[in-house]
């Protein structure tokens, strides 16, 4: 029988099936199981599953065959976006109250703390062997790296003199890993011998997820907030490490810079224009928009170093994926 070609859309349908198979509402507790079904009920991309599902059908496996790891994979996701949010003292999420305000905080940790759980679960769920064992050892090590990039991200909040190699490595590590870690897991359970396809689409997932990053940055202080899904100069209010923000402090502007930050004098809207004259006058969103561009361009080399052992339809899907990030910030 013919393989069913796929588009992103069947891919992101078959990861919401698959999370709403594990009919959380009907656990017990109510008090434990209730955030979780809330917080996956929060929507996004399901960006990770997605590519695990498009990894695995990349090499010749079958989707359907790894939907618990697609699930296991965001509710790892969504685990790392709750504590977050609790550290982050942030009180929305998506244009929602986070779990930590709808419940309180204790509520927040513990439901965190079985979704993490929950996720180690579904990612050896139906498989065994060897193979169980690799993808367990991925996801692990994925994790760490995330808590690392985390603890990196809380340590430069109070540091003014990031590099910008210091910050694409946090990145590296708190938003690559996950992504790189979901590319790797789907090509091992859809042909776990073929190894060096593996670690090309674990770096391809690594620069995407560094791509995901930088779009990030730009769109917070130049997109469009009715695009954007939230208020624009958030991460200038903020002062958060950003790659526009570390450039500029190590820029000819940096010492003005600082002395906005540390004066804690410039509010609101007056702030925001502020720190973007500075950012325009470096020339700074053209530059991270070539920063963009280059990790779109690594995300595609890493594909086209083993097209010949991808499905065709899998590398278009993988590459117009990876390709449509710059689109949004012009």
């Amino acid at each position: 029988m013919e393989k069913t070609s796929r588009a992103v859309a069947d891919y992101k349908k078959l990861a919401e099936k698959a999370l709403k198979d594990l009919h959380l509402n009907r656990e017990t507790p109510k008090g434990l199981f209730e955030p979780i079904a809330y917080m996956l009920d929060g929507g996004g991309k399901r960006l990770r599953p997605v590519l695990l599902l498009a990894a695995c059908e990349a090499v010749g496996g079958d989707a359907m065959d790894c939907l618990p790891q697609a699930a296991g994979i965001e509710m790892y996701h969504n685990f790392t976006l709750l504590h977050d949010d609790v550290m982050d003292r942030s009180p929305l999420r998506h244009g929602k109250p986070t779990v930590h305000n709808k419940w309180d905080v204790a509520t927040a940790i513990l439901s965190g703390d079985a979704m993490l759980t929950k996720a180690t679960q579904l990612i050896t769920d139906g498989i065994h062997g060897a193979v169980a064992g690799e993808v367990l050892n991925v996801f692990n090590d994925t994790a760490m790296l995330v808590y690392k990039g985390q603890q990196l991200d809380m340590e430069f909040e109070s540091r003014l003199d990031v590099t910008t190699e210091e910050y694409l490595e946090m990145i590296g590590m708190k938003t690559g890993a996950l992504i790189a870690g979901a590319c790797l897991i789907g090509t091992i359970l859809g042909n776990s011998n073929k190894r060096e396809v593996g670690m090309a689409l674990y770096k391809y997932g690594m620069k995407l997820g560094i791509a995901f990053q930088i779009q990030d940055d730009i769109l917070d202080t130049y997109g469009d907030e009715k695009v954007f899904g939230k208020p624009i100069g958030g991460d200038i209010l903020n002062d958060k490490k950003t790659w526009l923000l570390v450039e500029a402090l190590g820029g000819p502007s940096g010492a003005e810079l600082k002395r906005i930050i540390k004066g804690n004098e410039l509010q609101g809207d007056v702030k925001i224009a502020a720190v973007k004259k500075i950012y325009d006058r470096e020339n700074l969103r053209e530059r991270s928009e070539k920063m963009l561009e280059l990790a779109v361009a690594d995300a595609v080399a890493s594909l086209d170093s083993v097209r010949e052992d991808l499905e065709a339809d899998s590398y278009d899907l993988l590459k117009d994926y990876v390709g449509n990030l710059s689109c949004r910030v012009k």
